[in-house]
């Protein structure tokens, strides 16, 4: 028999706008990274018909379909990879230096040899697999100020998605699952049909019964579930297995060749373990899909590849042990829990994945975020006040991403953060001051001119 209920695997694939915004050891490096170690190998499998659901961030197709991203991207891997790696096997010996070789050899070479054979841009190709949008440049939506830069925020994000993809359900990733009841409205006019929330503190650990799909007026609410999610993401789970590569001891130029243990890194051995958690994982989630309408599971993508090296291998495994079980694996827009959830009942508090499943992380983790929290509302309130046109517009929005203050807050590539936001807050400030500021390169190229005010 088959259970009643239905798993959801939904990627939220995201990169804040670092092309050509600095490079070493903060900037568009990172989107390089991600494209290397995330971003092909999940195409691998989804043109393989993985059952994955993909969310794709509006900033991150911006930057993927840029001019010139291709030859860009192919410098990177030979002008300074290629550098790099010879730099940090000369200072090494032995089992770690082989490893290098090996990792230069299957991961930097193998992704620039993909990117030459492929007519069809790495942009392109995530997009004919992606479902939801998200906000124009990652905006947690619940701190914002105003109607008309919420709604900037949405349209931009829903405009573009139109656009560019194959195809939209009207599904949408709010930025850190940052929910509140004042959102809907604007969602809604703006064709959203459904979107994930994170509702463990508001239903507690444990309560399945309350985390399945839920009409909200003319949307449906998702909520993820945490406790499975956590098997991977959490403080314990499974990217700190010992034979894992670690991300925390380094070679001088930043490559791991080591695995957590302290040993050389061992891919065969990492693999196999990848492997043998992807069927304890599948188990574990077939047995809670059982227990209610929808399962729904959300993961950053980035996790897969760029900051667990094994999880590619370990969502390889995945699907490979869900299709030996008796679970419907559907894509989230295809869910038949969809169609008739139940109505939500009150009027929820403001929700996140962030710390404390509320918004303090990017409101007020510290005195420093809460400040720049309020500098990005002040400077919203000017900017809509004086009605602003494009480019300033486009700085507003990038000021707003999420990404800086929760750098900040973490202590990320802090001073990165620090930087980003502040050269976006001047741009803005030259236009309230009459001047014309530069454009944010390829940032958000679908914000019309008057996006700023109410229609």
């Amino acid at each position: 028999m088959r259970p009643r209920g239905e798993l959801a695997i939904v990627l939220h694939t995201h990169m804040p706008y670092v092309e050509g915004y600095g490079t070493w050891p903060f900037g568009e490096e990172w989107l390089w990274e991600a494209a290397i170690h995330s971003y092909l190998p999940l195409l691998d499998l989804l043109e393989k018909g993985a059952p994955l659901t993909l969310s794709l961030t509006p900033v991150l197709c911006d930057q993927l379909l840029a001019d010139g991203i291709a030859d860009r991207f192919l410098a990177f891997i030979e002008e300074v990879r290629s550098h790099t790696f010879a730099a940090d096997q000369r200072e090494l010996e032995g089992g770690a230096a082989a490893e290098l070789e090996r990792a230069w050899q299957a991961d930097y070479l193998a992704a620039a040899a993909a990117v030459r054979q492929r007519q069809a841009s790495l942009g392109q190709r995530l997009l004919a697999h992606a479902t939801l949008t998200s906000a124009a440049t990652h905006a947690v939506l619940p701190l914002l100020a105003t109607r008309p830069a919420l709604r900037a925020q949405v349209r931009v994000g829903v405009e573009g998605f139109r656009e560019r993809a194959a195809r939209w359900g009207g599904g949408f990733w709010l930025p850190e699952c940052a929910h509140a009841p004042w959102l809907e409205p604007v969602l809604a006019e703006e064709g959203v049909r459904f979107f994930l929330v994170e509702w463990t503190e508001r239903f507690g650990r444990g309560a399945r019964e309350q985390l399945s799909p839920r009409r909200r007026g003319q949307l449906v609410a998702v909520p993820i579930e945490r406790e499975a999610i956590d098997l991977v993401w959490g403080a314990d789970g499974y990217p700190g297995e010992a034979c894992y590569r670690s991300t925390h001891r380094r070679s001088g130029h930043g490559h791991c060749p080591w695995a957590n243990d302290g040993s050389v890194y061992d891919p065969q051995r990492a693999r196999a373990r990848a492997r043998d958690h992807a069927r304890d994982f599948a188990r574990a989630v077939v047995a809670k899909a059982g227990e209610g309408p929808l399962l729904a599971l959300a993961f950053d993508t980035e996790l897969f590849g760029l900051w667990w090296y094994e999880g590619i291998w370990f969502l390889e495994g995945l699907c490979e042990a869900l299709a030996e079980l008796p679970v419907q694996v559907v894509a989230l827009e295809e869910a038949a829990a969809l169609a008739e959830p139940p109505p939500d009942e009150g009027e929820p508090p403001p929700t996140s994945w962030g710390k404390g499943g509320d918004l303090r992380t990017w409101s007020s983790a510290t005195a420093e975020v809460a400040a720049l929290a309020g500098e990005a509302r002040r400077l919203e309130l000017a900017a809509v006040g004086a009605g602003l046109d494009d480019p300033a517009v486009r700085h507003l929005l990038a000021a707003q991403a999420s990404d800086w203050t929760y750098m900040v807050a973490n202590d990320l590539a802090a001073d990165y953060g620090r930087r980003r936001f502040a050269e976006h807050r001047q741009a803005v400030e030259e236009a309230l001051a009459g001047s014309s500021p530069q454009p944010p390169r390829n940032l958000a190229p679908f914000a019309r001119a008057a996006v700023l005010r109410e229609p």
